[in-house]
């Protein structure tokens, strides 16, 4: 009993010296290092373009980038923490194809590049492209289900991106 109680005490003192702060979402950020971040516009330079798309991605990765941190979003170049890029594609391919040559399924894929700079750490700046997927079956016009795959997709890649950047993963 009293190792047990020993143990708990060392583990709360312990846990209390640490001064980073790990999350269930997989941030690991140093929030007396780090307290503010820029988000900027991330322009579409697809071939095809969808215009709704960027607003869409530039929301939800400000939304996540808030509800997962405790960073403050400035409109500034002097921040601790800098997310740029662009959308460099949006692209539909045939996936199945019946024996009529006609595609049963066609893929929605959007790519992003980003470039994460982290001031205060530049060893952990990412410099990287991220794609993601969605299927749909030939009896749907893209026009029918563009929201939701691109929400869908957008909020994987917004999930890549966080992983990728503040997770240190």
């Amino acid at each position: 009993m009293i190792k047990r109680i020993l143990t708990i005490l060392i583990l709360a003192v312990v846990s209390q010296a640490c001064s980073i702060n790990y999350t269930f979402n997989g941030a690991i950020l140093d929030y007396s290092i780090y307290k503010t971040i820029s988000v900027s516009n991330f322009p579409i330079r697809a071939a095809l373009v969808y215009a709704p798309l960027q607003q869409m991605f530039e929301n939800k990765l400000q939304d996540m980038i808030t509800r997962q941190t405790r960073l403050s979003i400035v409109d500034s170049n002097n921040t601790d923490l800098r997310l740029e890029g662009e959308i460099t594609g949006y692209a539909l391919s045939p996936q199945a194809v019946t024996e009529d040559a006609y595609a049963s399924k066609t893929r929605l894929t959007i790519t992003v590049r980003i470039k994460y700079t982290n001031s205060k750490d530049p060893d952990m700046d990412v410099d990287q492209t991220f794609s993601a997927y969605r299927d749909f079956t030939s009896d749907q016009l893209l026009i029918d289900v563009q929201d939701s795959l691109c929400d869908e997709i957008c909020d994987e890649l917004c999930n890549l991106i966080f992983n990728a950047t503040f997770g240190n993963w």
